[in-house]
């Protein structure tokens, strides 16, 4: 952690920047990496989120998300904040926490006993994405940096050390708007790729889901993703969310 706190103190004067500098697809936050493991199998987690969309400006939004991985017993919670440059293009730095205790890690290590402590990783992530419209067919490209800070933490009665890694995140999506009655759904599917600093290709994802509004501000959004981890059973999660929109001012 104090890499991280030297991090952070070195990063406010580049969010100051963002700020002054930009006049006015979204983040699922799950991660659940685990260091080590046998990698056979896989799990299903049903996932509960809610995330709050707050205008500050017309080109400028903050998002707050809370997390619950139910089958893992894992929190996480996640700040973005997006500058939309232009009309194809949006900037995204934000902020991920999560945890994931002991029977969670073990879980989907596929292994017994192995962890003892809770593990908990801090993120900062700034991303790219690039979005535009071919038929009614939104389709966007996300690109995304990410610095993970992943603590100390036991394993087989072993302390490791804390480290700082590099994350590159790539993400394709599409949606598609569906009148339904007075109502516009919104169908979604997006593969992404992870390559992690020191260990290549790591992780793949695919999402699918569709987003429903249930009155003026607010929208639910049912989904499934699977998750693909080298080292860790795959995981299938069955998530449920709501989507709160403030009014702009």
């Amino acid at each position: 952690m104090r890499g991280f706190t030297k991090f952070v103190l070195h990063l406010v004067p580049t969010f100051l920047m963002l700020w002054l500098v930009f006049p006015g697809g979204r983040c699922i936050a799950q991660e659940v990496d685990v260091p080590t493991g046998h990698g056979s199998g896989s799990v299903v987690a049903p996932t509960g989120w809610a995330e709050l969309i707050a205008p500050v400006q017309q080109r400028i939004d903050l998002k707050f998300y809370g997390f619950y991985i139910g089958e893992l017993k894992a929190p996480s919670a996640q700040f973005d904040a997006t500058f939309r440059a232009t009309k194809f293009l949006s900037i995204t730095p934000s902020y991920l926490y999560y945890s994931l205790p002991p029977d969670g890690l073990n879980e989907i290590a596929n292994r017994s006993g192995g962890f003892t402590r809770t593990v908990e990783e801090h993120q900062f992530r700034i991303d790219g994405t690039v979005m535009f419209s071919v038929h009614k067919f939104e389709i966007s490209e996300r690109n995304m940096y990410v610095r993970r800070f992943l603590p100390t933490y036991m394993y087989g009665g072993k302390s490791l050390p804390e480290k700082e890694i590099n994350r590159y995140r790539n993400r394709i999506a599409v949606a598609y708007p569906l009148a339904v009655g007075s109502h516009i759904w919104k169908p979604f599917a997006s593969y992404e790729a992870f390559y992690d600093q020191g260990s290549g290709w790591t992780k793949n994802r695919a999402w699918t889901g569709v987003t429903v509004p249930l009155e003026k501000h607010v929208s639910f959004q049912p989904s499934y993703m699977w998750e693909n981890t080298n080292g860790i059973k795959d995981v299938r999660y069955l998530m449920f969310g709501l989507i709160f929109r403030m009014p702009s001012r």
